[in-house]
């Protein structure tokens, strides 16, 4: 890249505090509001990488996460989580194939266990063509530093999660040297410039992660040694690929992933220890680290009940154990006349009074 952007002034840069809140989740909501991803990577040894990610997608509330990797892995992906949808890639690119699957796609995520072949170029260069949301990692970021320069051609909304090793390599793309620095004020300047210069959503992943999209800045500070593993960097790329699908802006997606990552990270590492958890006790955790983060447990709006609606659910809970009390004592009684007068009345009544309220979840018949 023949322009150089050095002149990052810390004191003009916006400040993030906090990472946003996660959006409500709607009670009645179906798998196409929350969002389909597609997870492109894999390779013969790296099939962990891809399903990772994939799992990860769903465990933070994706609808639908499709992983296209290469023939041969694809079973044993499906085998290690059997919610995804397969699609296989063969040697050749699947240039039209993988294009459709990425029209369909809300969001796509990019490069987990993906190696560096000509294939796995030739599919980079394709996807990050697309409008697309997108989050690009580990061998996707590898093979874009090994450009010239910064493509013409990237047209994708994306968020780049380098670790230090990958940043140093994207760095002559910038006309820096490889050194990546490891305080806080040189890591906020070196991920502005990179956003800067590459137009996009930069996360700067290690200790303290920071996340800049060249005008605002937000530094991390959750999270510790748990994360320390392989395929730690794959779950993270899952979550924010899973909020990008759900139409959060890239720099948001970014900020609440990485704090919600962290979370679980800590989560897992309290569980297992910080020596001994592995990425797919984090994928496990993140659901009680977005619980703990929003305090989702009955007092958000995404499944607490009013007053009124708890009891219109008291209600409808007696009208229907009385309706199966008439039934109970028809049958023993043999009182079929009264069985038609009162089970129609109770049944009916009691149906109505949830429908009133859609489902509501405490009821037992």
């Amino acid at each position: 890249m023949k322009e150089r952007i050095d002149s990052v002034d810390p004191a003009r840069l916006e400040r993030v505090a906090a990472a946003p809140r996660l959006r409500a989740r709607p009670v009645d909501g179906h798998k196409g509001l929350f969002g389909r991803v597609l997870v492109v990577g894999g390779s013969e040894g790296m099939l962990g990488a891809p399903s990772l990610a994939g799992a990860a997608a769903l465990r933070m509330g994706s609808g639908l996460v499709q992983l296209a990797v290469p023939r041969s892995i694809l079973q044993a992906c499906l085998t290690l989580t059997p919610e995804l949808i397969g699609m296989a890639l063969g040697k050749a690119s699947g240039k039209d194939a993988l294009l459709v699957a990425a029209e369909k796609a809300d969001a796509i995520v990019v490069g987990p266990g993906m190696g560096r072949s000509s294939e796995a170029h030739a599919r980079v260069v394709c996807l990050v063509r697309l409008d697309k949301p997108m989050v690009l990692d580990a061998d996707a970021l590898n093979i874009l530093s090994e450009e010239k320069r910064w493509p013409s051609f990237f047209k994708a909304r994306a968020v780049l999660t380098p670790h230090p090793g990958e940043m140093g390599r994207l760095n002559k793309l910038m006309g820096r040297g490889p050194d990546v620095p490891t305080d806080d004020e040189g890591r906020i300047e070196l991920a502005t410039t990179a956003s800067r210069a590459f137009g996009q959503v930069i996360v700067l992943k290690g200790h303290r992660t920071v996340v800049a999209d060249g005008r605002r800045v937000y530094v991390n500070d959750t999270g510790d040694s748990t994360l320390s593993k392989a395929g730690a960097g794959d779950v993270l790329s899952g979550i924010i690929g899973c909020l990008l699908g759900q139409t959060v802006e890239p720099f948001e997606a970014a900020m609440i992933g990485v704090r919600l990552h962290g979370l679980a990270g800590e989560i897992a590492g309290k569980k297992w220890g910080r020596r001994g958890a592995l990425a797919r006790d984090v994928i496990e955790a993140i659901p009680e680290a977005a619980r703990q983060e929003n305090n989702e447990c009955r007092n958000s709006n995404d499944e607490s009940m009013t007053k009124s609606e708890s009891r219109i659910s008291q209600t409808a809970n007696l009208l229907i154990r009385y309706s199966s009390f008439v039934i109970r004592h028809c049958a023993v009684h043999r009182t079929p006349i009264l069985f038609n007068m009162m089970y129609p009345i109770t049944h009916t009544a009691a149906r109505a009074a949830i429908d009133r309220k859609m489902a509501i979840a405490s009821i037992v018949v």
